[in-house]
């Protein structure tokens, strides 16, 4: 799985948990706007997997969903940011 693939299948697993979705907003300051229309751009989808690497347990459970390491996660943040 590429670091763009990884970043939409992580946005994926974020957005099931309204909270965790929240929290991302938030911290991020990203908006719904600019997850759908920036969801294409490396920053976004760099933002959105920094958020993962930035909180560990986050980290861990998306990893264990989506059968990747985090360092794979956290080499795929670093990728997209540049």
């Amino acid at each position: 799985m590429d670091a763009s693939e990884l970043a939409f299948a992580a946005l994926g697993w974020i957005l099931q948990d309204q909270d965790r979705a929240e929290r991302l907003l938030s911290l991020t300051g990203l908006t719904p706007e600019i997850l759908r229309t920036g969801i294409m751009t490396a920053q976004v989808q760099g933002a959105v997997l920094e958020f993962l690497a930035n909180h560990e347990p986050d980290l861990l459970a998306c990893a264990e969903a989506l059968a990747v390491s985090p360092a794979e996660i956290v080499a795929a943040s670093r990728e997209l940011a540049a």
